[in-house]
Parts: structure tokens; C-alpha cells; sequence
């Protein structure tokens, strides 16, 4: 990984060195290629300036001055000279023999433009000399008369080779720019993978079954420590799911195993006596269909629990769902002589998994309306601000402060003898966990229970989700 970080680098910085320094070694030979042009103009107009007497005068063929300037500055520049008169004629050359002196260049584009008074600039292939040559032809002038004209011409390869000496300049900082970032692309890939190859041990030890591995999480590029952090929040999660699924599990086969045994007692000693005594085997019988009834009922309770830890969650109207339960419970309140009411907002929509809201309202009525003494009021109320709470409030002997840190445990019942599973204040407590809320048994003033739930508002009070 390592290598790959550093490789990765590396290549993206070649990438940008190229696509920017390309371009620009074409621009500085463009530059160089244009300051030699610019260079070549300025001579040629100070020669022109220097011969302009002579060749106004006709006498730059034999002016020795004018000669020995040009192969001064011929000598100096490494540029060749050609001056030609008015006429196109040949009068001084920067050739040490001389030998085109006289002869006629108005064949030549640039010497012709020149003599019309243009400055002409270019390149072109010399046969005397077998290479390409750069040059500038100018006017001389005298007031508004063309005297004559100067060229100087300038091996093309000299300035392609001051390019190239700039170009090697540019790619010698290129390669250094290189082995500085591989340089910095190794330290850097070296925190991370090691970073990396730490969280990946320690997915590996999550993995074998180590749930108390934990990856660390101030360390590293802000991108690896998030990393972390979910990691880290990922094995609390599984860490805590498997320690409810080995409670569950244990709590589950200690709670099947009495039943079953009673189950177990009862249909062998029905078997014992259905030859000499089948009243008694009916009795039997009869027990071990309450114990079915038990059974089952655990049974509806595991599976309701295991539901509630998975279902997702959404926006449902409090208000609404207690009221429809008040309504579905009143029956048979009024038949245990309790009265059942409602208290509340109309509307209290809240986040909760799906059914949370009615199964926890059914499990504090029931529980409620089996210790609410004739004649008393159970009531059901509803508080909405930033979190919607709702109350079942009853009349009875509530439970005292060691029970209600009990009651929601899985399997915990009030009495001994008391009958249910044991699961439904632990469904309760599940379903609001689940909905990111909260349950609560606290005592009332004047005896009874407030057995409540609270769910966190929905952002827009709009109707049940």
C-alpha cells in the first residue's frame, strides 16, 4: 500500500509537472527566439545609423570605416552583415574576402522589402552555407530616403540551443521537484499506511472475536481518525448486540426450561394414570394445557422482542394512536369497573419505530388495569413540546423503588405467582429504546404508577407516518 500511495503521488506530480512545463518550453523558446529578433533589429538600426553618411554619399564601397564596423560587430555578434545600397547593390559584408561586394540582392524578399522601407524578419535555409539562418533586414534612412538597407543574419540553431539549455534548466527543477515529492509522498504514505495496517489489525481482531478491540482515533489524517471513529462506534454496536443476544439467550432457555419441565411432569403422570385414574389424568392434562398457554405466551413475548430491536423507525401521532387505544380498552375497563380516559393535544406527532407507540400504551393499561382497585380512573395523558411524552396513570398500589429498577428486566415479575411472561415492561423499554427515546416507572403523589414513555418530536407536525 505503501508503494502504491508513493507511486500515486509521485505519477500526479509528473502528471502537473508536464502538463504545465510542456507548454512553457514551447513559450521560452518563443521568448528566446523572439529577444534574438528583437536583439538583431536594434543592431541593424545602429548600423544602418552608423553608414547612413557613406551610403547617402555613394562612398560605403570603399569606406573602410564602414567595412571595419561590420566585421567589428560580426565578430562580436557571430550575426553576418550584408549592407546594399539604393540600388540592391552589395557595398559591405561582414566576409573577410569580401567577395560579395558588388554583387546584386534584390532577389532576396527581405532586401527588396527593406529598400521599400519595411523591417522584415524570418527564417531561411542558406545554401553558401548549408543551415537555416534567422535574420532582420531594416532600411537605412536619410530624412524620407531609402539609402540603402542593412541584413543580419543569425544561425537559427544558436538561439535553439540557448532554448534548450533553458528547457534542460527547467526539467533539472522538474526531477528535483520529483524526488521532493516522492521524498514527501513517502512520509506521508507511511502515516497513513500504517494507520491503516493498525485499523486493519484491529478489524482483524474484531473479526476473531476480540469485541473489546477498539482502533485509535487522535492519530492520522482527518480522513483515517473518522475511519476510526466509525470502526470504533461499529464494534460498541456488536459488542452490545451480542451481549443482549447472550443475555437473551440464556435468559430464554432459563424461562423455557421450567415450563417445559413442568409440561414434561405433567404428561408423564397423565400417562401414569389414564388406566386407573382418568379423572386424574384429566386433571393432569388439563394442567398441561395451562402450561401450553404459558409457553405460547413466552414465546409471543420473545418474538415481540425480537421485532422490536429491528424495526425502523418513522413519524407517528402520539395524540392520535392513545386516544384509539382508550377507545379499545374501555370495554373492558368498564368491565373491571375502572374508568379509562384521555388527556392531551389532539395531535402530538413523534419519531418511533412502527406499532412502538400502541404496544407500550397496551402494556402500562393492562398492567394498570390489573392492580387498579373498582371504581378508581386510569388515565392516559399526552405532553408535546420538544419531546411528546405520554403517561398511563393509575390508582393502584404502585411499586416500590427496588422494583421499579427491576421491572424492566426481561422475565421480572411483581410476585412469585404472578402470571404473564415477564416480557412486556421489557418490550416497552426496547420498543423506546429503539424510537431513540426513554421509559420510566415513578410513583404518583397519592398512591398508583406513572408509568410513561418519551419519544423525540417530529421536526414537522404532520400526520401519522
Amino acid at each position: 500500500m505503501r508503494r502504491r500511495l508513493m507511486l500515486a503521488m509521485m505519477g500526479f506530480t509528473v502528471v502537473v509537472l508536464l502538463v504545465q512545463n510542456i507548454p512553457f518550453a514551447f513559450y521560452l523558446t518563443g521568448v528566446e527566439r523572439e529577444r534574438v529578433v528583437t536583439t538583431l533589429e536594434r543592431d541593424a538600426f545602429v548600423l544602418a545609423g552608423r553608414l547612413e553618411d557613406a551610403l547617402s554619399k555613394g562612398t560605403a564601397a570603399g569606406d573602410k570605416t564602414a567595412v571595419a564596423t561590420v566585421a567589428a560587430y560580426s565578430a562580436a555578434s557571430g550575426a553576418r552583415v550584408v549592407v546594399v545600397d539604393e540600388e540592391g547593390v552589395a557595398v559591405s559584408t561582414s566576409d573577410a574576402d569580401q567577395s560579395r561586394v558588388g554583387a546584386s540582392y534584390l532577389s532576396r524578399p527581405e532586401i527588396a522589402a527593406a529598400l521599400q522601407g519595411r523591417i522584415v524578419s524570418g527564417e531561411r535555409h542558406s545554401n553558401t552555407l548549408g543551415i537555416t539562418m534567422l535574420y532582420v533586414a531594416v532600411p537605412v534612412l536619410s530624412g524620407s530616403t531609402t539609402e540603402g538597407a542593412v541584413r543580419l543574419s543569425y544561425p537559427s540553431q544558436e538561439f535553439a540551443d540557448a532554448a534548450a539549455r533553458q528547457v534542460w534548466g527547467l526539467i533539472a527543477v522538474a526531477g528535483v521537484t520529483v524526488l521532493l515529492a516522492g521524498v514527501v509522498a513517502a512520509v506521508f504514505a507511511s502515516g497513513i499506511s500504517r494507520r491503516l495496517r493498525l485499523l486493519q489489525a484491529a478489524t482483524e481482531q474484531l473479526a476473531a472475536g476480540e469485541l473489546a478491540t477498539r482502533a485509535e482515533e487522535r492519530a492520522g489524517v482527518p480522513e483515517v481518525r473518522s475511519l476510526a471513529r466509525t470502526f470504533n462506534s461499529m464494534a460498541e454496536r456488536l459488542a452490545a448486540l451480542i451481549d443482549l443476544q447472550r443475555a437473551f439467550a440464556s435468559d430464554v432457555s432459563h424461562q423455557l426450561r421450567t415450563p417445559l419441565t413442568a409440561l414434561r411432569l405433567r404428561l408423564d403422570a397423565a400417562r401414569d394414570l389414564v388406566d386407573t385414574d382418568p379423572v386424574g389424568a384429566t386433571e393432569r392434562l388439563a394442567a398441561a394445557d395451562a402450561e401450553l398457554d404459558r409457553l405460547g405466551t413466552v414465546i409471543d413475548g420473545l418474538l415481540a422482542l425480537s421485532r422490536a430491536e429491528a424495526e425502523p423507525a418513522g413519524v407517528h401521532d402520539v395524540a392520535r394512536i392513545a386516544q384509539e387505544r382508550v377507545e379499545q380498552w374501555l370495554p373492558l375497563a368498564q368491565e373491571a369497573d375502572v374508568a379509562v380516559r384521555y388527556q392531551g393535544p389532539d395531535s402530538a406527532p413523534a419519531v418511533a419505530v412502527e406499532t412502538a407507540v400502541e404496544q407500550i400504551i397496551d402494556n402500562y393499561i393492562d398492567n394498570a388495569l390489573g392492580v387498579s382497585p373498582p371504581g378508581s380512573t386510569v388515565t392516559v395523558l399526552v405532553e408535546a413540546s420538544d419531546r411528546v411524552v405520554v403517561h398511563v396513570l393509575d390508582e393502584g398500589p404502585g411499586l416500590g423503588e427496588a422494583e421499579r429498577g427491576r421491572a424492566f428486566e426481561r422475565f421480572w415479575r411483581g410476585s412469585p405467582s404472578g402470571g404473564g411472561s415477564g416480557l412486556g415492561l421489557a418490550i416497552v423499554a426496547q420498543l423506546a429504546a429503539a424510537s431513540g427515546g426513554t421509559a420510566r416507572l415513578e410513583p404518583r403523589e397519592g398512591g398508583g404508577l406513572d408509568a410513561s414513555a418519551a419519544f423525540l418530536a417530529a421536526p414537522e407536525r404532520s400526520g401519522s407516518g
